[in-house]
């Protein structure tokens, strides 16, 4: 049934703990698969005359009228500099003749569809990028601005309303900077060092994390206490284990060229045009690429745990949806794929592995009983989707601890599913936390529908800023940052030749 159903190993009990709050220069919501129910026929007692269709009306033709002087000036201003603030292009076009009010008109439509819903067709988009901006003409809006002479506040509206989108784009400006300044010098490869060390791989070190951490003292050529603190801080920007030692992934992380991450922005931004402008306020967020999920309220994160997504191969696809239920003690309904890779193949070298592991043949399939070894472990968390993935529990506890943790069939497994069940059927007198419990404990397969079903994306950020600003970079495991680039490269160059 599932592209992700995780193939758990064996391991008695589940833990419940309390959840801690907590690509080139071109470069740069959503439809939600709820399930559609449809209602049964309705017989009438009486014959009906046939319905008289509606004339079709034809939509009102929306005409920008004239740019005056002054609009027109200010025009050009505005798009030569937001086309750069909002990581369309690395720098303005220079043009030798002024462009005309009818070419600036098409420009700044041109523009405000790629802020305000990026630059994708619907034949660009992926089978597993499961997202799509919402339809969007500017046209109505554009010329409402220019009759009440109000282009500079249009302009402002484009860009997607979030404060995740505002930290990549100051984020952008500040790494723009760094490239253009030079950006920083690679780090030579040698044995791991840490706190003690001494000599011009220490000054090296001090002079590239000063680049990106004002903190970091330039000065001294001895790894004291404080290059400890800006290791570390370095290392959990870049989601490695804060672990103090300048080792090969830390020197990997700390080599990838400045122009590089200005590019990782770019395709981050240009994947917050895909939401749509009103995200529910309360949501649950994961991170593909970071492995994470958080709870919102609104823009603001209030609860978090680790999560173990897709290997590459494996891939967790971006989508939205609707959390509707919670399946307490689901059995796992195995994909075919994984039976025939993994599970028979392991019957065939170690007999009776399937019958020991609670696995039993239904029709053509298997299927792993509910329990303690269950892959899906004792929650299940279900919406609607074209992927046949969700949220789960597994009894593998171990891949939490990791600080890579793609490792999934495709599915999300949660860290602490126990308490997000209990979050999400908070004030249901039918499913107190000690309810569930006992259900829990019980071992009957139970559904609990959710009273207020809540929203949830699953999203690949692979460049985010913290509270504080702090750009934050993240491996890109699938490439789908080059695959981004490399399809706005190609339909640029379209637009390009067709203009000619």
């Amino acid at each position: 049934m599932a592209r992700g159903l995780d193939d758990g190993r064996v391991k008695a009990g589940i833990a419940r703990s309390a959840i801690a709050v907590a690509v080139t220069p071109l470069l740069m919501a959503t439809p939600l698969f709820a399930q559609q129910v449809t209602p049964p026929p309705v017989t009438p007692t009486v014959p009906m005359a046939a319905p008289i269709p509606a004339p079709m009306l034809a939509p009102p033709v929306i005409t920008v009228p004239p740019l005056s002087d002054a609009q027109a000036t200010l025009l050009d201003k505005l798009l030569n500099g937001d086309i750069v603030a909002q990581g369309l292009k690395s720098a303005a076009t220079a043009s030798t003749t002024a462009p005309t009010k009818e070419e600036l008109v098409r420009a700044a439509l041109d523009h405000a569809r790629a802020v305000h819903a990026g630059r994708l067709s619907e034949a660009d988009f992926q089978r597993d990028w499961g997202l799509r901006p919402p339809a969007y003409d500017p046209t109505p809006a554009f010329a409402d601005a220019v009759r009440l002479d109000r282009i500079a506040a249009w302009f402002a509206s484009l860009p997607p309303p979030y404060a995740g989108y505002d930290g990549l784009r100051k984020g952008l400006q500040n790494y723009r900077s760094i490239a253009s300044a030079g950006g920083w010098s690679p780090l030579a490869s040698g044995p791991d060092f840490t706190l003690g060390a001494t000599g011009s791989r220490v000054i090296a070190l001090r002079k590239r994390l000063a680049v990106e951490d004002k903190d970091v003292s330039t000065s001294g050529d001895t790894f004291d206490a404080g290059l400890l603190d800006a290791v570390r801080r370095a290392q959990r920007r870049y989601g490695l284990n804060p672990s103090g030692i300048v080792s090969t992934q830390t020197l990997a992380a700390l080599n990838v060229p400045a122009g590089e991450r200005v590019r990782q922005i770019m395709a981050n931004m240009e994947r917050w045009r895909w939401l749509p402008q009103d995200l529910p306020r309360d949501r649950i967020q994961v991170n593909i690429a970071a492995a994470v999920l958080t709870v919102f309220d609104g823009d603001t994160p209030v609860q978090s745990m680790r999560a173990v997504t897709g290997r590459p191969g494996d891939e967790t696809p971006m989508l939205s949806s609707t959390i509707h239920s919670i399946v307490i003690n689901p059995p796992w309904n195995v994909p075919t794929s994984i039976a025939t890779k993994e599970l028979w193949p392991k019957e065939k070298a170690n007999p009776g592995y399937l019958k020991r592991n609670g696995f039993k043949v239904i029709g053509t399939r298997l299927q792993q009983q509910a329990g303690d070894q269950s892959a899906l472990g004792r929650f299940k968390f279900d919406f609607a989707n074209d992927y046949s993935v969700y949220l789960h529990d597994t009894p593998s506890r171990a891949k939490f601890a990791s600080f890579s943790r793609l490792s999934s069939h495709g599915c999300v497994r949660l860290e602490k599913p126990g308490e997000l069940a209990d979050l999400l059927l908070k004030g249901d007198p039918a499913w107190t936390p000690e309810m569930v419990d006992a259900a829990v404990a019980k071992g009957d397969t139970v559904r609990a529908r959710l009273t207020k079903p809540v929203s949830v994306y699953l999203l690949y950020w692979t460049a985010f800023a913290s509270g504080n600003g702090q750009m934050n970079f993240r491996a890109d495991p699938y490439d789908w940052d080059g695959i981004l680039a490399s399809k706005i490269e190609a339909r640029t160059a379209r637009q390009t030749i067709a203009v000619r």
